[in-house]
């Protein structure tokens, strides 16, 4: 029965992007309290879950994502694609991902391969550097300031490029840019030749926890033409799946 319990938690929490509190899943799948609560230690003890410090919400833990993605061949989804995102690709041509905020760690947990040829650091399941990706920053910068603090504390600011930031400070400042333009774009950052622009995508409540990634080899975006088409696309992409969550709001790009 306790596996048959734990399989169930994870199937919710699987469809459960924002997140699931004890209280939720108790009520859901009407399993007992205590019961919740013990199936739930043993699965964050193995990290096929985990809670979240700041809202006490429980969510797929890097178990259960590494999990998905060696069973997809680092392929696939762990959620199904939005169609925005799968139009954004279709498109482009090019690699389009989402990545989300799962408790602490930002995951990719889809993406769309390109019809061009592309050599990518990502792959489904991945954990996004929060500080030298631009699918990260990028929803970092609408995240409430002690958030972003809990989630990069203790972390080696590695510096994969010239443009990484590496210190408290450098990321600061380059998170309060990308909220004043709406996007954010990052050149070999992660992967030699690799150019990728990533845009928040926005709840009904105005908060963020993923965002739509564009990325393409360096030489296809040398032409700054290239580089606002595709930009364009990726905005548009975060806009209609902004309003399918309920987003009323206004989107500032510069």
């Amino acid at each position: 029965m306790q596996v048959t319990r734990a399989l169930r938690v994870i199937g919710t929490l699987a469809a459960s992007r924002r997140g699931m509190t004890l209280q939720q899943l108790h009520e859901q799948l009407d399993i007992p309290i205590g019961s919740m609560h013990r199936v739930l230690a043993a699965l964050t003890e193995e990290q096929y879950v985990t809670r979240s410090p700041i809202n006490r919400c429980y969510f797929l833990g890097p178990a259960s994502t590494e999990l998905a993605a060696i069973s997809s061949g680092g392929g696939g989804s762990i959620v199904t694609p939005p169609a925005p995102m799968e139009e954004a690709a279709r498109e482009s041509g090019e690699t389009v991902f989402l990545t989300e905020l799962v408790g602490l760690r930002l995951i990719c947990v889809a993406l769309v391969e390109a019809r061009y040829p592309l050599r990518l650091f990502v792959r489904v399941g991945q954990e996004m550097p929060p500080h030298a990706a631009a699918s990260a920053r990028s929803v970092l910068a609408f995240l409430p300031p002690e958030t972003v603090s809990v989630m990069l504390r203790d972390r080696d600011l590695t510096a994969y490029s010239e443009e990484t930031p590496r210190t408290a400070q450098e990321m600061e400042d380059h998170l309060a840019e990308v909220r004043s333009r709406g996007y954010d774009v990052c050149a070999n950052e992660l992967d030699d030749n690799v150019w990728a622009v990533s845009a928040p995508v926005f709840t009904s409540t105005a908060q963020t926890f993923s965002s739509v990634t564009l990325a393409a080899a360096g030489h296809r975006m040398r032409d700054p033409l290239e580089r606002a088409r595709a930009t364009e696309t990726v905005l548009r992409a975060a806009r209609t799946m902004s309003q399918e969550l309920g987003y009323t709001g206004d989107f500032q790009v510069h």
